[in-house]
């Protein structure tokens, strides 16, 4: 099996080439220079996020990335499958609920109502006739990675919210989210969606207080809401104000994934499920 990677950096040529994958030199963000994807992968592994704030203009709402490499695989053959690496915030808030990928999105800030876009026009691929695959991923953890884990801000003694104020939250280890793409790549079935998470259902709070307990760390202030909206960003904010469950069982039974780190506290301390 022969991997691909674009990039739009040239200075990365080298290093993905020493990890052997082909580089092929495209942006995202300029169309034209994807052309020379058109026909090349018979499998595509999507994990690029819109553009940020601003950059769409009027077409807030757009993802331009994502529609044009759709457009440019149109060019020639299409590929056999697709999958789109999304985002769990196109659910919005949920009150805590129980989340089935079968329940309506609700984007509550513009970079979720982007991601429902990119799921459209991943949907719209699938209809072409490509075996498309959307995977609704929720806060990305990696103890191996600098900024990987909360240690950082529990460090800086961010706060997190009172307990009747505090929203659930859900988490993925990158190495379980990576065998997930894989097995989506080949397993997926056609224009289905997956939630991407762990078994974990925790509180904000009471995440940060567990990261706290492996690192041997002091425990994060807590404060109200109230307080929050004074102290905090509003990146921050935004994922305080969002609560819910993933249910991740559609990735058990249909991709037959068993995950290493079934829960935060396998995954923060490093002992994977054997």
């Amino acid at each position: 099996m022969r991997v691909m990677a674009l990039t739009s950096s040239p200075s990365r040529v080298a290093g993905l080439r020493a990890l052997g994958a082909r580089p092929i030199v495209g942006n995202l963000d300029d169309a034209p220079s994807l052309r020379r994807l058109a026909g090349l992968a018979t499998r595509v592994l999507h994990l690029a996020p819109p553009p940020g704030e601003g950059a769409g203009g009027n077409a807030w709402w757009l993802d331009p990335r994502t529609i044009a490499l759709a457009r440019a695989l149109r060019l020639r053959s299409l590929p056999v499958s697709l999958v789109y690496a999304s985002t769990s915030g196109v659910y919005g808030d949920c009150q805590g609920a129980l989340v089935p990928e079968t329940r309506a999105v609700a984007p509550g800030t513009p970079r979720a109502q982007r991601r429902v876009n990119a799921e459209t026009a991943v949907r719209h691929l699938g209809r072409a006739g490509v075996r498309a695959s959307v995977l609704r991923i929720p806060g990305i953890y990696a103890p191996d990675r600098e900024g990987g884990t909360p240690e950082a801000r529990l460090r800086r003694g961010t706060p997190v919210l009172v307990a009747e104020d505090d929203v659930f939250t859900n988490h993925i280890h990158a190495d379980d989210l990576a065998r997930a793409c894989m097995a989506a790549v080949w397993k997926g079935r056609p224009q289905r969606t997956y939630n991407v998470s762990d078994a974990t259902h925790l509180k904000m709070g009471d995440y940060f207080d567990l990261a706290a307990d492996l690192y041997g760390l002091p425990r994060p202030p807590r404060v109200p809401r109230t307080a929050a909206q004074e102290q905090l960003s509003l990146m921050l904010l935004s994922f305080m104000s969002e609560s819910r469950r993933l249910d991740n069982q559609r990735m058990v039974r249909e991709l037959g994934l068993r995950l290493r780190y079934p829960s935060v506290a396998e995954g923060l301390s490093g002992q994977p499920q054997r």
